[in-house]
């Protein structure tokens, strides 16, 4: 049985009459990371700092490693944090920044300089360790902030968005080494993000918050491939997901949906959707030219590096995108066919937006 490091249930945080977090319940195993997602304003940083325990929550319990922590203090939650304001001191190097959390456990001024100097290496800041604050760029800023965390080597780590001001070679680079760096440490880890695709590199599960609320718990391949409504669905992917109204219908062959008076055939679980209102799901990607199918009018295509994406326009005049890999042929104008296979086809209720016939590959949907 997977031992449990942080469970949070019934968390509720207000703001005078604003309601930042409202009843937040999950569980987090020990070693596993966590990756907190959604839009600006959700309400994750709030949890972090609850957590922390910078904040105080109106209602529920946080317990790390089965103990209550809601009167613990916050230094003695044994917790690493970095968050987005950097909060390092002003007069110290970063270097001392980074060996803090390593000084105050009295570590060997070896153990200090090898644990500084490793991390520094990672983060790509060895050759400014001798800098203050006042000198760093705010790249350097976060990183040494990110540092300090990772130096300490605590079992429960929490990261507010620590690659935000990072240039996109390094954050690409950061991605694939983060990951190592954490199994390495067993760290239990809350990563707040709002890049989806940090999201699905970086999370053994992802939660989506909204509007102070977990609207989804899950593995990124859950997320993406069965989001819980049309809203997550829209937060995961570029190009965005296409979404249809369509109704689905049954005959002899089976479950499908007409686009463009073509069947688009659907899983034969979806049989309580049939003659309901309903909006269609297709990821760009699961699109591909064919020679028979959906029949299209292409609008216009755009290469981005690895992949092209094309717009194309249904017969009623609805906008699809289809994304190919870079170089693979296809038509760039006039009329067009597209196809989908069932398996790729999500399908969730207009009217709620809320994903129909959930199965096992499901992500856990809150309440």
């Amino acid at each position: 049985m997977t031992e449990t490091a942080l469970k949070i249930d019934g968390l509720t945080k207000r703001y005078k009459a604003d309601t930042v977090l409202d009843t937040v319940s999950f569980d987090v195993a020990k070693g596993e990371t966590l990756v907190l997602f959604g839009p600006s304003g959700a309400g994750k940083t709030v949890l972090l700092r609850c957590i922390a325990g910078a904040v105080d929550p109106e209602e529920g319990s946080i317990e790390i490693d089965g103990r209550d922590m809601l009167d613990v203090p916050p230094e003695q939650r044994g917790i690493g944090m970095a968050f987005q304001n950097f909060a390092l001191f002003p007069h110290m190097t970063a270097f001392d920044n980074i060996a803090s959390p390593l000084t105050a456990r009295r570590s060997t001024k070896d153990a200090v300089r090898e644990g500084v100097e490793s991390v520094a290496r990672l983060l790509k800041i060895d050759h400014v360790l001798g800098h203050q604050p006042r000198a760093l760029s705010n790249g350097q800023k976060q990183r040494t902030a990110l540092a300090r965390a990772l130096a300490a080597s605590p079992e429960l780590l929490l990261l507010d968005d620590p690659l935000r001001n990072v240039d996109a070679k390094l954050r690409f680079e950061m991605r694939l080494e983060l990951p190592r760096l954490l199994a390495e440490q067993g760290a239990t880890v809350i990563y707040v993000t709002q890049d989806y695709k940090e999201a699905m590199a970086l999370g053994d599960r992802i939660a989506v918050l909204d509007g102070g609320t977990i609207r989804q718990i899950g593995t990124p391949e859950q997320i993406y491939r069965s989001p819980a409504t049309t809203d997550i669905a829209r937060l995961f992917g570029d190009p965005a997901i296409n979404l249809l109204d369509v109704e689905p219908e049954q005959d002899s062959a089976g479950i499908f949906a007409q686009l463009s008076d073509t069947r688009v055939p659907l899983d034969s679980m979806l049989v309580g959707a049939v003659g309901k209102p309903c909006t269609l799901g297709i990821r760009p990607e699961a699109l591909h030219f064919a020679d028979t199918g959906i029949p299209v009018t292409i609008e216009a295509k755009t290469p981005l590096n690895e992949k092209t994406v094309t717009l194309a326009v249904t017969k009623r005049g609805r906008e699809i995108l289809i994304s190919r890999p870079a170089g693979r042929p296809a038509p760039s104008s006039g009329a067009a066919h597209i196809a989908v296979d069932a398996s790729d086809a999500i399908l969730f209720d207009r009217g709620t937006g809320a994903l129909i016939a959930a199965t096992e590959t499901n992500a856990e949907v809150a309440a």
